[in-house]
């Protein structure tokens, strides 16, 4: 049971992070070009859900790969 509250921490800390980097990466976008003027709250939540979305599908990608390749060592069992 102790196991889960590890995993549970070490998924949201992951999230947290490619969520952050996610966020950093996009500022180097410039989306605003795109949008029309004076909708920076609009603006801001775009940005806001990009990081989420992008940050989530990168760790979810990431725990997946680190679960399978623990997974591997069954293969010799």
């Amino acid at each position: 049971m102790g196991d889960f509250g590890q995993i549970a921490l070490f998924s949201i800390l992951s999230h947290l992070l490619f969520i952050t980097v996610s966020w950093w990466a996009l500022q180097a976008i410039r989306i605003d070009k795109l949008l029309k003027p004076n909708h920076v709250f609009q603006a801001r939540l775009l940005y806001i859900l990009l990081a989420i979305f992008v940050g989530s599908a990168v760790s979810n990608f990431f725990l997946d790969y680190l679960q399978w390749s623990q997974q591997l060592t069954q293969i010799f069992e």
